[in-house]
């Protein structure tokens, strides 16, 4: 196995920068899509009623300080994945490891159905369907993603 200038094998590198880069990309995307919500868009569905639907299983978006904190959160955990925050080794072990926990636990509540037990009033069926078939298995892959930048 041949070595990568850091020194590390050029398969370590293949298995963790390119999982690491496409985590934090997936990361950024959707801190995206939660800066425009909160802006008043509702990308990509017709209305914010669907949006709200559809996203949060209730009748309302949720307001915009909300929306932005997710965003924040996001880009928090995308530069923790990518390492580019100045932090000790220990402190982005630990900050690494709550944001696998709480991607987890949301994927696993999704995948159970029981999002709602989280965020109360997420019941709508179009938003449980969503859920079972694309937020908790991505929650989960995010997870796994995170995981590996570990």
């Amino acid at each position: 196995m041949g070595s990568s200038m850091s020194g590390r094998p050029k398969s370590e590198d293949a298995r963790g920068v390119r999982p690491r880069g496409v985590t934090a990309i997936t990361l950024l995307a959707i801190a995206g899509l939660h800066v425009a919500w909160g802006l008043g868009s509702s990308f990509p569905f017709r209305s914010r009623q669907e949006l709200a639907d559809s996203v949060v299983g209730t009748d309302d978006v949720p307001p915009a300080v909300a929306c932005m904190a997710v965003a924040a959160l996001l880009v928090l955990a995308a530069a923790l994945v990518t390492g580019s925050l100045p932090l000790p080794v220990r402190l982005r072990s630990v900050a690494l490891r709550v944001v696998v926990a709480v991607l987890t636990t949301r994927g696993v509540a999704g995948a159970l159905g029981r999002t709602s037990s989280l965020s109360p009033g997420s019941v709508s069926p179009t938003f449980v369907r969503l859920d079972k078939r694309l937020y908790a298995p991505l929650c989960l892959w995010l997870a796994a993603g995170v995981r590996r930048s570990i």
